[in-house]
């Protein structure tokens, strides 16, 4: 299938991640670190803690494809480049003088930039899991969708350990229990280009990388913006329906039925008497008539 932005998605798939979309993404994972309660403190108390902590966001979707691979989890430290640039981002956010960082992090335009930016990350990482986890499972679909989903979106489930160490893990903010939008559009993505490095989606991959890329892009940058979550109930419903509700529209039918039937019941008993009744009278009147 041809599209009239093949070129301009040709050259968008070969742009090279580092090192401003590596700086985005590293800079909104420690931004994020840094403004959980008590993250400021603790990094002036301990030092290495927090930059831990910052290494998992910043990480954590390598360190989780890692583990469900059976491959080293701390592999990631192999990148002598990445681990440099992403500690001084984590420095300059936590001790740079007067909060310039963050200060300059605060308004909106910076704020749209750096998100946008890491979401294209996003579609290079999902891509790379999947390509990845095929060159040891020859089209196994099942462990494609999981490495894509695990390297695009498992910084937010590898935190959830690291707050479980800390003593701060919740069941409500479980990723594993309650998806965010984030982990959601992630697994949407994996799906997609896993069915399309299979060849089951008549697409090529980058016009795919491309069209994915502007869709979670724009949605991010409309949420900031307008200042909402983007949720996929409707589709969530109507797919339960589709699935799983015909046995709930069984079962309140049946119970409608079986509410129906005592009434029945009860109006044929209420009729008997009346008759009786009648039976009673045409007695009477007929002694009468004798």
């Amino acid at each position: 299938m041809d599209f009239p932005w093949d070129d301009l998605a040709l050259t968008f798939s070969h742009t090279s991640m580092f090192p401003f979309f590596d700086f985005a993404h590293y800079l909104v994972s420690v931004m994020a670190v840094k403004s959980q309660p008590g993250a400021v403190a603790l990094a002036w108390k301990n030092p290495i803690s927090s930059w831990f902590t910052a290494m998992l966001h910043c990480f954590g979707g390598g360190i989780l494809s890692c583990l469900l691979l059976a491959e080293p989890p701390l592999k990631f430290l192999a990148n002598n480049t990445n681990i440099l640039l992403a500690s001084s981002i984590w420095y300059i956010t936590f001790f740079c003088p007067h909060d310039l960082v963050s200060q300059g992090y605060s308004h909106l335009p910076v704020q749209l930039l750096a998100s946008g930016m890491k979401e294209v990350t996003r579609t290079w990482k999902i891509v790379g899991g999947v390509t990845h986890a095929n060159s040891y499972y020859k089209n196994g679909l099942i462990v494609m969708i999981a490495i894509g989903w695990a390297r695009g979106a498992g910084g937010a489930i590898v935190t959830n350990f690291e707050r479980l160490v800390k003593g701060d893990w919740k069941p409500e903010g479980d990723e594993w229990l309650k998806m965010s939008y984030p982990s959601k559009v992630t697994l949407l993505g994996s799906i997609i280009f896993t069915f399309q490095h299979t060849q089951h989606l008549a697409i090529s991959r980058h016009n795919l990388m491309f069209l994915y890329t502007i869709f979670i892009v724009a949605i991010k940058i409309t949420m900031m913006t307008t200042q909402t979550s983007m949720t996929f109930a409707p589709f969530e419903d109507t797919l339960c329906r589709i699935l799983f509700g015909w046995q709930q529209q069984l079962s309140s039918s049946e119970k409608k039925s079986e509410a129906k039937s005592p009434s029945s019941g009860t109006g044929s008993l209420a009729s008997k008497p009346s008759d009786v009744a009648s039976d009673n009278v045409k007695k009477k009147h007929t002694k009468k008539n004798e």
